[in-house]
């Protein structure tokens, strides 16, 4: 099992290199990034921007440009369309987003025209955290994409979860389903329909996994409380692979709070797509966003 973030590239890199896009690529980190990971013969890569600031910010950084393929777009939606037309068409395995907004990023993944969504599909952000004061890595979802998810887009969700998990080699993932109290409280819709998740994978209904809920985060965290509160659970309190939030309030903060505060860092894409589509911020490290390929890579078929 991958304890750690910089070993999910050691095991990407055993599965031979894939075709990254990446729309807008001509901002230092994610160029800087996407360099690291040729060197680490991860990917061979294709920038989709204006070129000359591509060469400008690769020469500044003593970067040699001529490693890339380079596709000349001047606008960054033009960017982000091109780049998605080209993962359509066949040219890439994986999509990263440069220095364009998520918004338009999202847009052009979502696109009917051009986009990389299959019919009914649901895209979901899902994100792994190496965490200080926790024992592994921590699989969470969703922080950016969809705000408030209904139950229907929970069941894709827990699915893009334990499929996360099972890349990083966890073979039966702990998912905790989080709600304000581990109490059963039929007035509270994340409450409710946590405990009909774990009802439906007590059942084998999303396969070899583990789920609980509702758990408070708390005691899905911290064994010591549900020891201290004497929860009879299935083993997933105070051990879980995953956290599945109830929305996108709650599991924004919870990401903010553990980068920003608790020094995680990150890997980060947009699962549900028909590639791998590596979602960061634009102020995301370059450790980031490498470890983010290195992801998208390991998910990539």
């Amino acid at each position: 099992m991958i304890q750690r973030l910089e070993d999910i590239v050691t095991a990407a890199r055993s599965r031979g290199k894939k075709r990254l896009i990446a729309a807008f690529a001509q901002d230092l980190h994610t160029i800087e990034a996407i360099d690291h990971a040729v060197s680490m013969e991860l990917i061979d890569a294709t920038l989709v921007g204006e070129r000359k600031e591509i060469e400008k910010v690769c020469e500044q950084a003593g970067i040699d440009s001529s490693r890339f393929r380079i596709v000349e777009e001047s606008n960054d939606m033009d960017c982000v369309t091109r780049a998605v037309k080209m993962v359509g068409g066949g040219e890439g395995d994986i999509l990263m987003k440069g220095l364009v907004s998520t918004d338009k990023y999202m847009r052009g993944i979502l696109s009917k025209e051009c986009g990389l969504v299959p019919p009914k599909g649901t895209l979901s952000h899902v994100t792994v955290l190496e965490l200080p004061s926790y024992h592994k890595l921590l699989v969470v979802s969703d922080v950016a994409v969809i705000p408030y998810p209904d139950f229907n887009q929970k069941r894709a969700l827990v699915r893009y979860l334990a499929a996360t998990a099972r890349n990083l080699g966890v073979a039966c993932p702990k998912i905790a389903c989080i709600a304000p109290s581990e109490q059963v409280l039929p007035n509270v819709v994340s409450s409710s329909e946590a405990a009909l998740l774990a009802k439906m994978g007590d059942r084998g209904q999303f396969g070899n996994v583990l789920i609980d809920g509702p758990l408070s985060l708390d005691l899905a965290l911290v064994e010591e409380m549900a020891v201290t509160k004497k929860f009879k659970g299935n083993g997933v309190a105070g051990d879980p692979d995953c956290l599945l939030f109830p929305n996108i309030d709650a599991a924004n903060v919870f990401f903010k709070s553990a980068t920003k505060l608790c020094g995680a860092n990150l890997a980060a894409i947009v699962a549900g797509a028909k590639v791998p589509c590596v979602l960061t911020s634009r102020g995301d490290t370059k450790e980031s966003k490498l470890y983010s390929i290195a992801l998208a890579c390991l998910s990539a078929k």
